[in-house]
């Protein structure tokens, strides 16, 4: 069987901070469930927010002659077809998280384990992610990073006397930034921002503060031991490079040692052939096409695009051809081993 663009079955969480702006992105929710997370493609073995014992969540595919299979299978049977020269992760997965976040109300201040806590605790993985943002109410702001001078007693103190909020970085969300959160990053995604979330594949969280809410632990020994104290240090990461063609243009997002995030934005009536070496990752925030792969089955020998899905696009495929019908605005991520020329 040749592979072709593959699509998944979104898994919904619901969430006591989520909402329902997922619907914007033409979606049908469970009903009656305030949704917080969409996640788009995922292959953890195990999931807990305190980093232990949780079940696997592996995305099932839900297209082509695949379809019902999971990512996880489909990587074991199909190999260098479908990872190239990209190495799956220890337990043979993708090594990476995608999702959707929809934050109606303030997440929990939180912290992803820093490298020296994951040598310790085994069952603790690194969590870097880059939040894309695809809206903001007015007034919206994202907390990254603890403010100069803190210490980890003023924190501690502050968490006390539940005044954490005054010492957090908060800086304001606007559609279409970008920010990059490395493991260690104490931070907090604000109310009525939804974002484009990619991420190494950890699900490991320690929660510090929970805005008063009540009923869900909190993680303090856990991520005193992992916050990074100041500003964050991720300028070095956003490079903001742009290449602008005909009928193309490219715009760097992230660039860091886990993943590599560009938005692409291409205009109705571009054609062009892919070709990469490594499996690439399309989240398609607008437009409509298709990718045609010739000597495919029946069945996936036409994959229709459009705004809101996702889709991995294998490294070998025969001869795949990008068709544009709608102008088309999408979130390409790829690995730093990899050729990273997907779009011409």
């Amino acid at each position: 069987m040749k592979m072709y663009p593959l699509k998944f079955q979104p898994i919904y969480k619901a969430k006591v901070w989520g909402g329902r702006s997922l619907e914007k992105l033409g979606r049908t929710l469970p009903t009656g469930q305030k949704i917080g997370e969409s996640w788009e493609l995922a292959d953890l073995g195990a999931t807990s927010v305190s980093g232990g014992g949780g079940g696997a969540e592996r995305s099932i595919i839900d297209n082509g002659p695949l379809a019902g299979q999971s990512i996880h299978d489909a990587i074991r049977h199909f190999g260098g077809e479908l990872m190239g020269r990209l190495p799956p992760c220890d337990d043979g997965g993708f090594p990476l998280l995608v999702k959707f976040l929809d934050a109606a109300e303030n997440l929990s201040v939180q912290v992803h384990p820093s490298e020296a806590y994951t040598q310790q605790h085994s069952e603790a993985h690194l969590k870097s992610e880059a939040w894309y943002i695809l809206h903001a109410e007015p007034g919206a702001v994202i907390y990254k990073g603890v403010k100069e001078g803190v210490t980890p007693e003023s924190f501690r103190d502050a968490i006390a006397d539940n005044r954490v909020e005054e010492l957090m970085i908060a800086v304001a969300a606007r559609a279409g930034e970008i920010h990059y959160l490395p493991s260690g990053t104490c931070h907090a995604l604000g109310a009525g921002i939804l974002v484009a979330e990619v991420q190494t594949p950890s699900d490991t969280t320690f929660r510090v503060y929970d805005w008063g809410r009540q009923g869900r632990e909190l993680h303090l020994s856990q991520a005193m031991e992992c916050i990074t104290f100041g500003p964050a240090d991720t300028s070095r990461h956003e490079p903001g490079t742009k290449i602008e063609r005909e009928m193309t243009t490219v715009e760097g997002l992230v660039r860091c040692e886990h993943f590599h995030m560009d938005r692409v934005k291409l205009k109705a009536g571009y054609r062009q052939a892919l070709t990469d070496e490594q499996p690439v990752v399309w989240m398609v925030l607008s437009g409509k096409g298709e990718i045609m792969c010739e000597h495919a089955d029946d069945r996936a020998a036409r994959t229709a695009i459009a705004g809101g899905q996702t889709l991995l696009l294998p490294a070998v495929m025969d001869k795949p051809m990008l068709s544009v019908e709608a102008d088309m605005t999408l979130l390409e991520v790829t690995f730093p081993c990899a050729t990273n020329d997907l779009i011409a």
